[in-house]
């Protein structure tokens, strides 16, 4: 006989029920959230001390990520780069970039997270246009645009 008695039929059964609702909610609880995107429009509208706006472009397709950039004086005065470069994930809420300008000043980059802004760091590698440097630095803090 399976069940000697009733009463252990019944308590095996019920225990299997209750059992499997536990473990649905369980693992729901468990489930990964999905990475916020990158893709966005970046921007410090008061860089190098107010004097000049930086904006950045994030924008993706499929596996590609792509970072695109735009800085200038206020006035017009001086040199006003634009730029590009291919970006991959190389961590936890981290971006890494190569770039070229349209200056042809050229370099690397890294970008984190900082809430809904982001931190962009740069480095220039081959520098043609001097004057250009003043927008390429460490630690530059650039809020999302709505």
């Amino acid at each position: 006989m399976l069940f000697p008695n009733r009463y252990s039929g019944r308590v095996r059964w019920s225990s299997a029920v209750l059992l499997v609702p536990v473990l649905v909610i369980a693992s729901n609880g468990f489930s990964a959230e999905p990475e916020p995107s990158w893709v966005g429009e970046y921007a410090n509208k008061n860089f190098l001390n107010g004097q000049a706006v930086f904006h950045l472009s994030i924008e993706q397709s499929g596996d590609a990520i792509e970072v695109s950039f735009d800085a200038a004086y206020n006035d017009g005065h001086g040199a006003a780069p634009d730029g590009q470069g291919e970006a991959k994930i190389t961590g936890n809420n981290t971006l890494e970039f190569k770039w070229e300008d349209s200056f042809n000043n050229s370099g690397t980059g890294r970008i984190t997270r900082a809430g809904r802004a982001i931190i962009v760091s740069m480095k220039t590698t081959r520098v043609v246009e001097p004057r250009c440097l003043a927008f390429y630095g460490n630690k530059m803090r650039l809020k999302r645009l709505k």
